[in-house]
């Protein structure tokens, strides 16, 4: 019986759009497997009740803290882009290198890794630095976005005091909620991807449909018909479109 290949970690180079892969992208295939990973979903919300701040609490309420409850979802506006935080660790060993040859120093290994949030020259504005945009795919596992933190621990030195082995806590980010894609293997050929298997993108404060549709390079004729968008000039703040999606096609 032949062995089964195991999935291995990726970071991959991603342009300053996040939507493809940059031109001669870095990648870095981990050592390790990571033991798991940890998601954090968070939206941006306003309270627009300020008279129940105000009072405190106390006077005519019939608890502390009743009037921000009763209220609901009316006394709190969504006021952006919800965000999706990613937070892996990796291990890294000078004696365990893919070609099995050591190296001197683990460094060498992890400086791959912060290459991913060193900044360079924008390629769209010559006088802006920002990092790399980077994608962590693992499996079906995928996470676009950008490495916020990098947090590097030394846990062995040789005898001549030089680091031999290390684990790196990534922390990375990304403006939208993620929706988990669990690939092409799960559909029978021919059948379009179910609602809600890809990236979702929420609209911000004065968002058009066409503004979208411009930078995901797609028709938002398309775009609103698969959504099932009436009014593209008027889309509500914080309102989860799927730019990617495709009207299935007719069997006749």
């Amino acid at each position: 019986m032949a062995e089964q290949t195991i999935a291995r970690a990726q970071l991959i180079e991603l342009d300053e759009t996040l939507k493809k892969e940059a031109d001669n992208p870095k990648k870095v295939t981990v050592q390790f497997n990571p033991d798991s990973l940890k998601l954090a979903f968070a939206n941006q919300v306003q309270n627009n009740n300020p008279s129940s701040s105000a009072s405190g609490g106390s006077g005519g309420g019939s608890g502390s803290g009743s009037g921000d409850q009763g209220s609901g979802t009316s006394g709190r506006q969504f006021v952006g882009a919800g965000t999706t935080k990613l937070t892996v660790q990796l291990w890294f060993d000078a004696n365990a290198t893919a070609d099995g040859q050591r190296v001197d120093d683990v460094r060498r290994l992890t400086q791959d890794v912060i290459y991913f949030i060193t900044p360079k020259k924008s390629q769209q504005d010559a006088t802006r630095f920002v990092p790399p945009g980077v994608r962590f795919s693992w499996g079906s596992f995928l996470f676009d976005g950008l490495i916020d933190s990098i947090e590097e621990s030394i846990e062995f030195f040789s005898p001549e005091g030089k680091p031999l082995r290390a684990s790196v806590s990534l922390g990375l980010s990304q403006q939208t909620i993620l929706v988990a894609d669990f690939g092409d293997s799960a559909r029978a050929p021919g059948t379009p991807r179910p609602p809600g298997s890809n990236p979702l993108t929420a609209a911000s404060v004065g968002a058009s449909l066409q503004a979208l549709a411009a930078s995901a390079g797609r028709s938002w004729q398309d775009i609103a018909a698969a959504n099932g968008i009436d009014n593209p000039r008027q889309l509500a703040t914080g309102q989860l479109i799927d730019l990617r999606a495709k009207l299935p096609r007719s069997p006749f």
